[in-house]
């Protein structure tokens, strides 16, 4: 594979949300000492500002004061904003749960034979979390994939993928992050993707209880991905696992210039939730599917706004972590990627196939194909090598 694929910088693992905002920086500051200069200017305009105001209208300004302060005594705004992310939630969570979860038969039709339902699971900070499973509707299963989504989408977009696991008698469970789905939080917010690895080890140990015996798989797509990786490197949460899947893992996520990467953490602090106004929308291309492409992004559950800046550093933050720590992965592993994928870097999965320390691990890279494997045109194709990797990871357990 050339180095020379393009890859889109400051990406987000699922949806391209994370945009290079400042991609023309290096023609807007040329040099450390210009950019010192205008930072002064503005500290100095807005101190001017805020001076003018106060002299022009010293009552105007003591009654915001006194207004705002009375509001942080009673707690109205935050109250509000906390009803409106509450009934935000539960107008998500009954879109989620109209979601068509029972996959057609490619013969005749019908419903593939299974038991399908959905629950809500209470993750460690007391965070309801929206979940869904898919289990053969007789017998045992010969193992259980659990599916950890990408940024931006959710757990109900996997039914396909759900079918042809069962298809091969295997058990399919898939959790909502929080802020995403049907579960808790404001829509596309992230505090922080460690909660998100922990609310996955927790889920994994109730899988686990539910289902005594039974091999289990993590599977993680993107940021997913990205998410399944750090906490397979736990020690506690890698025993529980016959190994993980990890399709286009957001593993080399750039900001587009060293200066975005310097102030993140800054704007993520004092304006976590704020919303990059001049994010693309519509994304770039992540399907050669036009008919995924126009199902994914005219999905209500999708989150298709601009990115909010703390879930962006985030990104950074766990992009930057699992770079330094490639070569101390000993879970045994497949990960999968396309080659002119522009939201995760392909040469990044290379990287870490190279390095890791896992005994077992496999890399499957297919020419041509863009970032959600999954729902490319040959998504059966995809579907299937996952299937075979888990039972081969099966027959080495009995060996």
């Amino acid at each position: 594979m050339e180095r020379g694929v393009p890859v889109e910088e400051l990406t987000s693992g699922a949806s391209g949300r994370i945009i290079p905002v400042f991609r023309n920086i290096r023609r807007s500051v040329p040099s450390p000492a210009s950019l010192l200069r205008l930072l002064l200017f503005l500290h100095a305009l807005a101190m001017w500002f805020l001076l003018f105001i106060r002299r022009r209208s010293p009552i105007s300004w003591r009654s915001m004061a006194a207004s705002a302060s009375s509001r942080r005594r009673t707690g109205v705004g935050r109250w509000s904003a906390a009803a409106e992310e509450e009934e935000d939630v539960l107008r998500r969570r009954a879109l989620a749960e109209r979601v068509e979860m029972a996959p057609l038969s490619e013969e005749g039709g019908g419903e593939v034979a299974c038991r399908c339902g959905t629950f809500l699971f209470l993750g460690p900070r007391r965070t309801a979390l929206y979940c869904r499973s898919w289990v053969p509707a007789s017998g045992d299963p010969r193992g259980i994939l659990v599916i950890i989504h990408g940024l931006n989408e959710h757990s109900g977009r996997y039914s396909h993928f759900a079918k042809q696991l069962m298809a091969c008698n295997f058990g399919v469970y898939a959790m909502d992050w929080i802020g995403h789905g049907g579960s808790d939080g404001l829509h596309g917010y992230v505090p922080s993707l460690d909660y998100v690895v922990e609310d996955t080890g927790k889920f994994l140990e109730k899988i686990k209880s539910d289902n005594p015996g039974v091999p289990c798989f993590l599977f993680g797509h993107s940021t997913g991905g990205a998410v399944v990786l750090k906490a397979a490197s736990y020690p506690h949460i890698k025993a529980m696992v016959e190994g993980i899947i990890l399709t286009s893992p957001a593993l080399r996520v750039k900001p587009a210039h060293p200066i975005v990467g310097a102030v993140a953490p800054i704007f993520s602090l004092v304006l976590p939730k704020f919303q990059f106004k001049g994010a693309n929308k519509r994304g770039i291309p992540v399907s050669r599917d036009p008919a995924a492409m126009s199902a994914k992004y005219s999905d209500p559950l999708v989150y298709t706004r601009p990115i909010r800046v703390r879930t962006g550093h985030e990104i950074l933050r766990i992009s930057s972590y699992l770079l330094q720590n490639m070569k101390s992965i000993a879970v045994p592993f497949f990960v999968l990627h396309g080659t002119a994928d522009r939201v995760t870097d392909p040469l990044a999965s290379q990287d870490l196939y190279n390095v890791a320390a896992s005994r077992h691990k496999d890399i499957k890279l297919y020419e041509g194909f863009l970032h959600d494997l999954l729902f490319e045109p040959e998504r059966d194709e995809v579907g299937g090598d996952i299937i075979n990797w888990m039972l081969k990871m099966l027959q080495l357990q009995n060996m």
